[in-house]
């Protein structure tokens, strides 16, 4: 475990837009508790450009994420590359590098379970869902426990307006996508993932890519249930629909029963050409309601809207709590207590395996009212 208080020297693995346009400035603005020390990308041009930009030594730019985890020389690894972490996670879990993951942490719960399996030291893996440590999610918590907990929740409503990348970034000036990532690598990777999809789910086209869409996005909501709720108890409606004329990825709606008894719907939208992201999550109780609002997660300092609603004095009263603290430098926090004093992370490898599981439920329901043909561990 890295001394309480000293620098960690970070490693971070894939360099594309979460990592430009989030990671790495916060890495750099928290130069009190972060030292960038490697890099990995497979694109040589962008790998040039942001160590450049990150002071970053020639050295310590690596092709292979692999081999950068595996030189050592840090103190804890960042990994935001593209499709499943389970095989870089479990590198570095077994060189005694803690993890901050992006999501998704696997496509498997193979994957999960090896990861458990050398997590023996501690917490030393944190999936990064950032919207836990939002300011505004954790004084909807302390209201929530105030209320009486979970248990007082009658419904949970959730809907994503997810606009297009090209609008959630409009405002970040970024450059052309690389064009340097060498074919066969990239061949490679793709073939591992579409293994893992099988493993995962089967072959059916619908159902992965709806699994798609739960590990990849619904997942944050899903980190929101487990955290307010718990994981839902049941899966019983799964819809998807597509947007005429538009994109070949669908919209999803979900819902079922939570652990106490309360009911939740998920409504993903794929809504493209919608102006700007936001995604509404509303905690339903007997005497009011908690809603939040988040603006796209690319906007930093951007604050995310409490609105409490209760009576008072005989009428509504409603309520607005927002903090331009960002979720994820809160998050880096928490990643940073977790590597220097083994503080436990909102989401480590049983959670994270907790949402790989909830979304093969999913995909077995959308099976089972569509007639696809479900495979791999999803159909168990």
């Amino acid at each position: 475990m890295t001394e309480p208080g000293k620098r960690i020297r970070i490693a971070v693995a894939g360099l594309g837009i979460i990592a430009r346009t989030v990671h790495l400035p916060l890495l750099q603005r928290r130069g009190d508790l972060f030292e960038i020390v490697a890099l990995a990308d497979l694109s040589p041009s962008r790998m040039t450009e942001l160590g450049e930009r990150y002071g970053v030594e020639p050295a310590r730019r690596y092709a292979d994420a692999a081999r950068m985890v595996t030189d050592g020389g840090c103190d804890a690894v960042l990994l935001a590359t593209s499709g499943s972490h389970g095989d870089l996670a479990a590198l570095a879990l077994r060189a005694g590098l803690p993890v901050l993951c992006e999501k998704p942490l696997a496509y498997t719960l193979a994957e999960t379970a090896r990861l458990a399996e050398l997590d023996t030291r501690g917490p030393a893996l944190m999936v990064g869902y950032m919207k836990q440590y939002d300011p505004a999610v954790a004084e909807a918590a302390r209201l929530l426990a105030e209320l009486g907990g979970a248990e007082r929740v009658h419904a949970v409503e959730v809907t994503v307006l997810h606009a297009g990348g090209d609008r959630q970034l409009r405002f970040a000036n970024l450059p052309p996508a690389a064009g340097d990532v060498p074919a066969g690598e990239a061949a490679r990777l793709s073939a591992a993932d579409r293994a893992l999809l099988d493993a995962a789910v089967g072959a059916d086209p619908g159902a992965r890519t709806l699994y798609q869409i739960l590990i990849n996005s619904i997942s944050h909501d899903l980190s929101l249930l487990r955290l307010f709720t718990g994981a839902p108890a049941t899966v019983e409606q799964v819809a998807t629909w597509p947007l005429p004329d538009g994109p070949a990825e669908p919209s999803v709606e979900i819902s079922g029963r939570l652990p106490d008894g309360a009911r939740y719907g998920i409504r993903w939208l794929n809504l493209p050409d919608y102006p700007a992201y936001r995604e509404t999550v509303t905690l339903h109780h007997a005497r009011g309601s908690l809603e939040l609002v988040f603006p796209s997660p690319y906007l930093l300092n951007a604050p995310t809207t409490l609105t409490v609603v209760d009576e008072h004095g005989g009428g509504e009263r409603r309520a607005a709590y927002r903090s331009v603290t960002e979720a994820f430098e809160q998050e880096l926090v928490a990643f940073h207590a977790m590597v220097t004093a083994g503080a436990a992370p909102l989401t480590g490898i049983a959670e994270g395996a907790a949402d790989v599981r909830t979304s093969q439920q999913v995909v077995r329901r959308y099976g089972e009212l569509t007639g696809a043909a479900i495979g791999g561990e999803a159909a168990s």
